[in-house]
């Protein structure tokens, strides 16, 4: 059982570090870990909200602490002034959500996280760092197929991956310069990496960007646009699959591996492909270990391959002993980014691969690694109702955990009716996100 006595807030300035606000002082007390009886050990976690430079602290109101267990994926949810929380001890998220109101008057939301932070015996001191919760005024994911299809002879089938981008927005937008991006880093693997960027930029090594002078584009509220992999009539290939000869736009990479070519698509328009890791051709990670994102990338393509490269280090730690590694990939700065999904598998999470302030959870398809279940099967965002007009508001609370449907039927499939598992199973169903039917008033 941990015991969190909160303490009155206070505000303290330190000289060229961030202002500390509202420390609340926590006492556990924890199984120990050498012993299945009721042998408790009392340990005290200081938990600390660390604000920026600006100096600027709100009022915070209807705050809470979750504590979300990454082993068990139990959840205990703590009201600010609560005085106890009952939690095991174990390897913990740890997020606050707060309405705040600023010294202008300002009122907004702020959000925090900290990933895998250890709850056990002992002292430990855990600073969670506040941000301010902004609107997306411009497209977000609304779906990603990374897990594909199977053929009939059981074989995974490849090149029917797609990521789905939707206008959330009452107005027009363009989709000329949107890049689409895929994280280095896994959700499954976590490191401590050197220098730690993740604050102000998200590693990544795989971007294609949407061409056009600006206004060439245009993408009304309400309207997706369907970007694929190959962007062929899949069906001729493989009977369980679909067609994507009608999608908005593909990837497409120039092999150098002559066994492994990516086939140009003559009726999808290729996106602009600045940079990937792979020699042969790019394919979402089909188990869904990567973050997937869109960005706005204020420089062109030669300033950016020469300007955001940069290199790390780590080291991989194993039986066999410890090994330090080092890497290259390119930085993309936070302000750029527009929308993060994290994946993972549930049995092999261990962190998000961006600032929480992008993404505070995450989505997945299959429950353990290697989950024959997870093809034919999408992540796909929630319905949060209607506009005026007629057409779906999708939840984006940048929290894929809260945001995204899991583990559904893909649109594509809902859309062609097509094969919902290896045994050709045609589709009868139509949704808004995998869950919530399509009626006949509103389609």
């Amino acid at each position: 059982m941990i015991k969190i006595n909160i303490l009155i807030p206070i505000n303290m300035n330190i000289r060229f570090i961030n202002i500390i606000a509202a420390v609340l002082l926590c006492f556990l007390s924890v199984a120990c870990d050498e012993h299945l009886d009721s042998t408790r050990i009392d340990s005290s976690v200081e938990i600390v909200l660390e604000w920026g430079d600006s100096g600027q602290v709100p009022d915070l109101t209807d705050a809470t602490l979750t504590f979300r267990n990454i082993n068990t994926g139990a959840v205990s949810v703590l009201p600010l002034g609560s005085g106890m929380i009952s939690i095991e001890s174990g390897l913990y998220d740890i997020s606050l959500h707060a309405k705040a109101v600023m010294p202008n008057g300002v009122s907004t939301e702020i959000k925090a996280q900290t990933q895998s932070a250890t709850i056990s015996g002992g002292n430990c001191r855990i600073t969670l760092k506040p941000f301010y919760m902004g609107v997306n005024d411009d497209f977000i994911i609304s779906e990603v197929f990374f897990t594909g299809t199977l053929q009939p002879s059981g074989n995974q089938y490849y090149g029917d991956d797609y990521i789905k981008l939707y206008n959330n927005t009452d107005h027009l937008l363009y989709a000329d310069g949107l890049t689409i991006f895929e994280s280095k880093f896994l959700t499954t693997d976590k490191y401590e990496y050197t220098p730690d960027i993740m604050d102000q930029a998200m590693t990544v090594h795989a971007l294609y960007t949407i061409p056009g002078s600006g206004h060439d584009h245009p993408v009304q509220p309400g309207e997706f646009l369907l970007i694929a992999d190959t962007g062929i009539d899949h069906k001729v290939i493989n009977p369980n699959s679909f067609d994507l000869s009608g999608a908005d736009f593909e990837w497409y990479d120039v092999s150098t591996k002559p066994a492994h070519m990516d086939i140009d698509s003559p009726t999808v328009p290729n996106l602009d492909k600045w940079y990937c890791y792979t020699l042969s051709f790019w394919v979402l990670h089909n188990r869904g270990f990567k973050a997937y994102g869109i960005a706005r990338i204020p420089v062109d393509k030669s300033q950016y391959l020469k300007d955001y490269w940069y290199s790390y280090d780590y080291t991989i730690v194993v039986p066999a002993g410890s090994f330090p590694m080092s890497q290259s990939a390119y930085r993309l700065p936070n302000e750029w980014i527009v929308d993060v999904v994290n994946c993972s598998v549930q049995a092999e999470y261990e962190w998000n691969v961006c600032h929480p302030s992008l993404d505070m959870g995450w989505t997945h398809c299959g429950t353990i690694d290697h989950d024959k279940s997870r093809y034919f099967h999408s992540v796909r965002r929630k319905l949060a109702g209607f506009s005026e007009s007629g057409y779906p508001i999708y939840q984006d609370t940048n929290n894929s955990s809260e945001d995204f449907n899991s583990f559904v039927v893909p649109s594509e499939i809902e859309i062609q009716q097509t094969a919902m598992d290896i045994y050709g199973t045609k589709c009868g169903n139509r949704t808004y996100d995998g869950v919530v039917p399509v009626t006949d008033t509103r389609k």
